[in-house]
């Protein structure tokens, strides 16, 4: 029995891409899980090894259940937003009625993500100043003076206006995807669904949501890795305040490890970003079913 070789010309094409992802994605993941054992400067040239002893840190780190609890929010609201908000905005603008105003309209909702963050950011900063705020300011024009409060001064409030900044930045890009997918699905079926007396509503749920699951699962899979890994938004926005109350788990490994000098604790916090994205990540494959035969 002769041994099967391995095709030479699809092997070098694959060789690269394998190369990139060992050398940059998982070497530095072995890295960063050495170097949780050990306590040690980023301008230190030694390394004090602990063992567990940050892991221990860890799970009595309060601040850590906070920043937690705040990238769940965040994934939370962002799923309702960017996933099925913008599923239902992609198949409005799709929809018949808004056929000639629909590239418009696509163009004016993709804007935001072509826009840097750090410009967002600021801009978002004039909006939820306190004293002349384009957000206190219409609700006093509105009569709603009492809603009006210091948002990202607030330690109720500021991630809740860090996360709503993240909406308006990305609910377009996720739009678009739902956009493509909608366009690739039959006319047939929706012909067949309009002579049977279907409304919008059940052509909506019996069509275009099974019909663009596949999508669904990469817009859900996006948006919750996105959510457990945010950094730039709160950073710029907040810097984590006031105190820790829109602190993610980024911003607090960014603020150990380059703020405190304290790149152990730092590795220990990427450890455990990487482990809960896998986690969500294989829970949604596994949840969703993706890729099998119906």
């Amino acid at each position: 029995m002769t041994a099967r070789k391995i095709p030479l010309i699809p092997t070098l094409f694959i060789l690269p891409s394998i190369l990139f992802l060992g050398l940059f994605i998982y070497f530095p993941l072995v890295q960063n899980l050495y170097n949780s054992f050990f306590q040690f400067s980023v301008f230190s040239p030694t390394k004090e090894f602990v063992g567990f002893a940050s892991f221990q840190q860890l799970l009595q780190d309060k601040v850590i259940v906070a920043a937690f609890i705040n990238n769940v929010k965040y994934a939370v609201i962002s799923v309702f937003f960017q996933v099925f908000f913008a599923l239902v905005l992609a198949t409005i603008l799709e929809d018949k009625v808004f056929r000639r105003i629909a590239p418009a309209l696509r163009v004016i909702y993709f804007m935001p993500v072509m826009i840097s963050i750090s410009v967002i950011a600021l801009l978002f900063t004039f909006v939820y100043n306190p004293q002349m705020g384009l957000l206190n300011s219409f609700l006093e024009l509105i009569g709603l003076e009492n809603l009006a409060v210091p948002w990202l001064g607030n330690a109720t409030t500021a991630i809740y206006a860090v996360i709503a900044m993240s909406q308006w930045q990305s609910i377009g890009f996720i739009t678009m995807l739902f956009i493509v997918a909608i366009q690739k699905i039959p006319k047939d079926l929706y012909e067949a669904a309009d002579i049977d007396g279907a409304g919008k509503i059940r052509k909506f749920f019996n069509i275009t949501v099974p019909q663009v699951k596949e999508t669904m699962f990469v817009n859900v899979l996006i948006t919750v890795t996105g959510s457990i890994l945010v950094f730039n938004e709160p950073f710029i926005l907040t810097g984590g305040g006031p105190g820790f109350s829109s602190t993610t788990l980024s911003v607090l490994m960014y603020e150990q490890g380059f703020g405190k000098d304290n790149m152990g604790y730092a590795s220990v916090i990427a450890t455990l970003i990487f482990v809960l994205s896998a986690i969500f990540a294989l829970i949604q494959i596994r949840v969703s079913g993706t890729g099998k035969d119906d």
